[in-house]
């Protein structure tokens, strides 16, 4: 061969390997990397932005939709919550689903690549609730996620993840009876998505080590122990055995915190303001630092306009007015000095309130410091969590107070009846996560074959679920209660 047509077959041979680069590079962007917005169905109301949008989290801690997709069909056994399988696939979990819909309420799918599956707010700020049980569930964003087991879902994606049939072979069997995917997306699961999905949730694993202590009570349906994940996710903090289990709030109305007068959201009163909160709970929805500082602060902003003007549905049961009338009178001597005056939001110290105390426990100063640090570094302006040793929990606003069962911060009392009675003659044991609504006793049916079919079991007893303290109104006589109980329906 001349060097004339050396040199020309080394033209073409490099041409034919760039050109193929070139497409390798185009088809590995589309495929992992490229993102396509949202269906426009999904933006069309506030109420579905906030249920469906993404904020971000399918970056780092999306599952891959199909997977995500088979795993109820691959693991039906490993769907457990208080140690029991509960058929159902994702909704046995007590995630809110709505009719018709493709994925639970604060589930979101979002293509980067490839679909993938991830969180929003809504998973912890929405609840459900029935008229009976027959009836079908009425939704309300920005409630307490009252009938949502995240524990069970984190430990779920852990314990598929360390099972042997969680490799190629079995999920694309699975898969394949499902949906066609093409050629490549064919490869891209079988090769790359499926072991990196693996490998990703099995390093989670020592993050989550502390959900499976056996000296831990289970968080049950509609709780979580969120100061507990700041500490391991974000700061690192070695384990120990503080716990502090505490429902998941309702984040409507924030418009009501108001810094000047001292009034802080967190039931500790441990964000300075509702700004801090939300870019707070959003990062720990993501689970790492924000792709791009600017979306994310994007979304932040529309999270907070929309939930600082979100108003609290009104009690959909008739009322009694001639009692709540009574009631009125009752709350104004008992109940307003603390609940409906300047004090309102801000701190109680824990002697003076008396209830349990692992929540306050859970956080310091050290913590706070350190957790601001490095929200500072990802570029990411706030005031922040409040650097100080906190004295015990925070007064609560009421607004919205009949869809917040159950009661204390740590959910340990099922109705708003049974908190007017002294601790000792509280429920000592009852099922949380079960939505027919209890109208006369203001909270949810707790105690029936189906609640406990349903729900996750409370024992007060247990580490962080002590009933105790807020023994306020106690000493009312029965139609006094009563009559407190039908106003406190009316806020």
């Amino acid at each position: 061969m001349s060097n004339c047509s050396c040199k020309t077959w080394l033209k073409y041979a490099a041409l034919g390997l760039a050109t193929l680069a070139v497409i390798g590079g185009m088809i590995g962007y589309d495929r992992g990397l490229r993102e396509y917005p949202q269906p426009d169905w999904v933006t069309a109301t506030p109420d579905m932005r906030f249920k469906y949008g993404s904020i971000g989290a399918e970056q780092d801690s999306g599952i891959p939709y199909w997977i995500f997709y088979v795993l109820p069909r691959v693991f039906p056994e490993k769907f457990k919550e208080d140690g029991k399988v509960v058929p159902g696939g994702y909704a046995a979990l007590g995630v809110p689903w709505e009719m018709g819909r493709e994925l639970p309420v604060g589930f979101t799918k979002t293509t980067i690549g490839f679909p993938r599956v991830a969180n929003n707010c809504a998973v912890c700020h929405t609840t459900t609730y029935r008229v009976s049980p027959d009836s079908n569930p009425v939704f309300v964003v920005g409630g307490s996620g009252h009938t949502t087991n995240v524990q069970a879902f984190f430990r779920l994606l852990i314990n598929c993840a360390k099972d042997p049939r969680f490799n190629a072979d079995i999920l694309m069997a699975e898969i394949n009876r499902v949906t066609h995917l093409d050629w490549i997306d064919q490869l891209l699961y079988r090769f790359l998505i499926i072991p990196i999905t693996k490998k990703r949730l099995l390093e989670r694993e020592a993050q989550f080590a502390w959900l499976y202590r056996p000296d831990f009570p289970e968080w049950g349906r509609g709780r979580d122990d969120g100061m507990n994940l700041t500490r391991y996710f974000m700061i690192k903090a070695p384990m120990d055995d503080y716990f502090g289990p505490a429902d998941m709030p309702a984040v409507w109305n924030l418009k009501k915190y108001d810094p000047a007068k001292g009034s802080r959201p967190n039931y500790a009163a441990d964000t300075h303001d509702v700004h801090s909160v939300v870019i707070d709970s959003a990062l720990g929805v993501l689970g790492a630092p924000p792709k791009n500082n600017a979306r994310f602060m994007e979304q932040i902003e529309w999270l907070k306009t929309y939930l600082s003007q979100l108003q609290p549905p009104n009690y959909p049961f008739p009322i009694d007015q001639a009692k709540a009338a009574s009631g009125i009178v009752l709350f104004n001597t008992h109940c307003a000095a603390c609940h409906a005056s300047d004090k309102t939001g801000t701190s109680l110290p824990l002697a003076d309130v008396g209830t349990d105390r692992g929540r306050l426990d859970t956080w310091n100063k050290d913590a706070a410091i350190k957790a601001n640090k490095i929200v500072t570094e990802m570029g990411l302006e706030r005031k922040g969590l409040v650097e100080e040793d906190l004295p015990g929990y925070h007064i609560p606003f009421l607004d919205g107070l009949w869809l917040r069962a159950p009661y204390l911060h740590n959910g340990s009392v099922p109705t708003l009846r049974d908190l007017l009675e002294p601790a000792a003659k509280r429920p000592k044991v009852f099922w949380r996560g079960y939505d027919v609504y209890d109208q006369k006793n203001v909270g949810f049916v707790t105690d029936t074959p189906e609640a406990q079919r349903v729900g996750t079991r409370l024992d007060t007893a247990s580490k962080g679920g002590g009933n105790q303290g807020h023994e306020f109104g106690t000493g009312l006589s029965g139609s006094e209660k009563d009559a407190l109980v039908e106003y406190l329906k009316t806020l």
